[in-house]
């Protein structure tokens, strides 16, 4: 089942940096496009970044929201997918989720597999 762990949160300061982690067990990570997700409390779930699949060349995706500020990046000797985070805002807090997806469909949270557990990020003064 394509379910993977996400971790790293924390609470940092307005304008600070944190660098969360996705990995799995079972399978490889670099056959399948992977996306990281936030749900803020009340809100619906989003999007925020997608690394294709190592198969070819790697495209990256961000929506405006976070473009130039979030980087994702991929490390397949160690089968995990990194999401840095810099200049963090308070809108940016929220429960974040990483997850096997198709980067044509990530911003409205489709996924394949299910959710896993996520790590709580809270930019906080």
């Amino acid at each position: 089942q394509l379910q993977l762990v996400s971790s790293g949160g924390d609470l940092v300061p307005p304008g600070g940096s944190l660098r969360l982690s996705c990995a799995a067990s079972g399978f490889t990570l670099d056959y399948y496009a992977i996306g990281w997700f936030r749900q803020a409390p009340g809100k619906e779930r989003e999007g925020v970044s997608c690394i294709s699949s190592s198969d070819g060349s790697t495209s990256y995706y961000y929506p405006d929201s976070v473009k130039g500020r979030f980087t994702i990046s991929r490390d397949n000797a160690k089968n995990t997918v990194y999401l840095q985070m810099n200049s963090l805002k308070p809108e940016d807090t929220a429960v974040y989720y990483c997850a096997a997806t198709d980067c044509s469909n990530y911003v409205r949270g489709f996924i394949l597999g299910s959710w896993g557990q996520g790590t709580q990020v809270t930019v906080s003064s």
